[in-house]
């Protein structure tokens, strides 16, 4: 296998409902390609892998030059300013000794400015004592609250250490043109690289965005793009929805969704793809949460949660299904020792590779949770590569926008959040 698939493994769509569903999708995916759909100014992400490449240069000159000077790169963001990059780096990267996750010998990277719990921030800071480190911070107006009080304090610690080289320290992802942020870096003359204006922050990852920190820490950016442009290259294809993955994997999203399951499950049993999850819920839950509309993304983190809402899951209220994020290869050989005790009864697992309990836990769950009724998916990648992930990435992008279209929605705004920045002002007292 050479790149992702995706299957239903229980819950029937008979013919005439997917080629109702089918004749929906091609229709939303036809005026998505003609730019005729909701959101319109917004896809941008469709061309990243092509586009962002001209960026590539300055991304590996300034991360080359990063990874020489400092011990430690902050990213600071929220929402689709670090998921994506924190998901991806953590199927890669290793903990470090101060927090954070690093890639073999690389720079050690941590995130902030994604809440505003007080005590975390200062143990951060108290964890870069003594440490020559840097910070990435991304924002396109350069304003929202929860980033900008990272910023301030991160970066008054860079001053008070470094003086007038705190500024070579600072690298800014910002708007191209306007914004508080792209000011101060202007005024600074701090390095700085554009977020594309027809990119949302959740579509982001394959911009600056994700590559920059991504570049720092190792990661082969390249290989990421290279794996995304060739998904998306799939989805835009006119092959028919039964051989195109992300059509398939929306029609069916929206074949449970019209049998009134309004939740879905993202479980996976590869610890590296567990912060995946989160990336996908925020891109499922921002583009299709509007209008009383809206399929809850909630992720599983299994073994883990089998021992908890697994539960929930084999005996709880049906009005959910579940997609398996799967991995074809292993990458470990790790065994099971023999030991002269055998009290804890693992004798007859003696010398077995730990990813094939893992295997036989996942099929066991798989055939556990659709025998109890509940409809599941599958999406199978390869091996945790660069480019399988990158083409991941793709794969969820296209399938997010069809499925949101396919509900009358608009993927690519999110009236919803200024909501509570709004009510926050207010009992702030700020404007």
């Amino acid at each position: 296998m050479d790149r992702l698939d995706f299957r239903l493994l229980a819950g029937e769509m008979d013919p005439d409902s997917f080629a109702s569903l089918a004749s929906r999708a091609e229709k939303v995916r036809d005026d998505l390609i003609e730019g005729r759909c909701a959101g319109s100014d917004y896809l941008g992400w469709i061309r990243l892998p092509r586009t962002a490449r001209a960026d590539l240069d300055a991304i590996r000159e300034c991360a080359e030059r990063l990874r020489g000077e400092v011990e430690d790169l902050v990213v600071v963001g929220i929402g689709g300013s670090y998921l994506g990059s924190r998901a991806l780096l953590e199927a890669f990267a290793e903990p470090g000794r101060r927090g954070g996750m690093r890639i073999g010998n690389g720079p050690e990277i941590h995130f902030a400015g994604e809440h505003l719990g007080g005590a975390r921030l200062a143990g951060l800071l108290r964890r870069l004592e003594d440490r020559r480190f840097a910070v990435n911070v991304i924002s396109k107006s350069g304003t929202t609250l929860e980033p900008s009080v990272a910023f301030r304090l991160l970066r008054g610690e860079l001053v008070a250490r470094f003086g007038a080289e705190a500024d070579r320290l600072i690298v800014a992802t910002t708007d191209p043109e306007r914004g508080a942020l792209r000011g101060m870096a202007e005024d600074r003359g701090w390095t700085s690289f554009a977020i594309p204006p027809d990119v949302g922050g959740r579509f982001s990852v394959l911009s600056p965005v994700g590559l920059l920190p991504l570049a720092v820490a190792g990661l082969d950016v390249g290989a990421l793009l290279e794996g995304a442009g060739k998904e998306l290259e799939r989805f835009l294809s006119k092959d028919s929805p039964e051989e195109n993955p992300a059509m398939n994997y929306a029609m069916h999203r929206q074949h449970f969704y019209g049998k009134d399951l309004a939740v879905e499950v993202l479980s996976t049993f590869e610890p590296e793809l567990f912060l995946l999850g989160d990336w996908w819920a925020q891109l499922f839950g921002e583009s299709e949460g509007k209008e009383g509309k809206g399929i809850f993304p909630a992720a599983a983190r299994f073994t883990t949660d089998l021992h908890s809402l697994g539960q929930y899951l084999q005996d709880g209220r049906r009005q959910l299904f579940e997609t398996f994020l799967r991995v074809d290869q292993a990458a470990d050989a790790l065994v099971v020792p023999e030991s002269d005790d055998e009290g804890d009864g693992l004798g007859e697992l003696a010398g077995r590779q730990i990813h094939q309990l893992n295997r036989a836990a996942e099929e066991g769950t798989i055939r556990a949770h659709s025998g109890s009724g509940m409809p599941v998916m599958a999406i199978t990648i390869p091996e945790i590569t660069p480019e399988a992930l990158g083409g991941l990435v793709g794969f969820f992008e296209g399938a997010c926008a069809i499925s949101a279209l396919m509900m009358g929605l608009n993927p690519f705004d999110q009236p919803g959040v200024e909501a509570y920045k709004r009510e926050m002002k207010r009992l702030l007292e700020v404007r």
